[in-house]
């Protein structure tokens, strides 16, 4: 037994307020008598007892008063039990495609480690589905899918020289997974996760703005933050993906890999918004495995196949026995009924009598 809103019960409190209504109401009719006259000669006037009646519907009240307090708590019983089917797992990838991402401080690279623990993450969720977005100064974004493979060779195929405008434009590619997530007819019934890779800052739009306006429609974003405060030099690299030397300005000094403190309070401040998780890049490693098991943990416990209890309500008996004492009390009058019978007729005068003194009238 359990009950849907548990705080109506504190309502059956005024049961007691009632039935101490009741008494000073009956203290006060004994007053009232004293004040009349002598109480034996009052009682004396009295044809019948009504305090037994009084008391019993006074209880009868109280308990009515409760029982509809217990109703309003909605008592339920368990009926039985259901089967709650898994909900499934929309995963939007979103990976960072800077030509800082060639920098050599993850072994191969950030970029050829990121793509190969994305393509291990897909393969370690079985049943989640798929979409992809690949970013540098603009978006490139790959439809929800159930084929995580397609969404491996998607990043596999794609390098940062590949993409046509320079840059970290975060904003922007948040904005473009939250759509491929909108444009899904199903997914608005799943459970919606977005994971951010990213070595940099947006300088241009406002990410945080966009996470927390994602946030509200129900879609976690996870950060994973690949590099950090310590400078990394750039490798130029080739069409043909070979290492010709190094990035450098137009003063000939190296170009520099870094992520500010102000960055770092950005990505954080992008996960915060939308209810997600932040994790940072460690020696030999990207964090995408640390994501990948939180989401792997996620499908066998939050969104696995579960068996409910069923509830009933039974509200419905307080009600009814509230009201039957309510009928009850209402047909019961403080006194009995009494009958009234008609005076019994007049006796009949004898008729001998009469003709009697008739005949004593005449003789004389």
């Amino acid at each position: 037994m359990k009950f849907a809103h548990p705080l109506w019960l504190v309502g059956s409190a005024t049961a007691l307020v009632v039935a101490l209504l009741l008494v000073l109401g009956g203290l006060g009719l004994v007053r009232s008598v004293l004040r009349f006259g002598d109480r034996p000669l009052v009682e004396g006037l009295v044809t019948f007892p009504s305090s037994i009646r009084r008391a019993a519907k006074g209880v009868l009240i109280v308990l009515a008063t409760a029982l509809v307090f217990v109703a309003m708590a909605r008592p339920q019983y368990g009926r039985g039990t259901r089967l709650i089917p898994a909900t499934n797992l929309d995963v939007v990838l979103v990976l960072d495609y800077s030509k800082s991402m060639y920098a050599r401080d993850i072994a191969p690279s950030r970029i050829a480690r990121a793509k190969a623990e994305v393509a291990r993450l897909i393969q370690d969720l079985p049943g989640a589905r798929f979409a992809a977005v690949a970013f540098a100064g603009e978006p490139i974004g790959f439809p929800l899918t159930s084929d995580g493979m397609a969404i491996a060779q998607f990043f596999r195929q794609l390098e940062p020289n590949d993409m046509p405008v320079g840059g970290t434009a975060i904003a922007r590619a948040l904005q473009r997974a939250n759509e491929l997530l909108v444009r899904d007819p199903k997914s608005k019934d799943h459970r919606r996760v977005i994971v951010l890779i990213t070595d940099g800052e947006d300088l241009e739009g406002d990410p945080v703005s966009v996470a927390q306006s994602i946030g509200q429609s129900g879609t976690t974003v996870d950060v994973v933050q690949v590099g950090g405060r310590t400078p990394e030099r750039i490798p130029d690299v080739d069409p043909a993906g070979d290492v010709t030397g190094w990035r450098t300005d137009d003063d000939g000094k190296p170009l520099m890999t870094t992520l500010s403190a102000k960055g770092e309070a950005q990505l954080v401040s992008i996960a915060q918004a939308a209810g997600g998780n932040v994790v940072r890049a460690g020696p030999g490693s990207t964090g995408i495995d640390v994501i990948a098991r939180h989401l792997e943990q996620m499908m066998h416990s939050e969104l696995a196949e579960k068996v409910e209890t069923v509830y009933a309500d039974v509200f419905y008996y307080p009600l009814g026995a509230a009201l039957a004492l309510l009928l009850v009390d209402t047909f019961l009058s403080q006194a009995k009924r009494r009958s009234f019978k008609a005076p019994p007729p007049a006796p009949a005068r004898p008729r001998r009598r009469l003709a009697a003194r008739k005949g004593v009238q005449r003789a004389t």
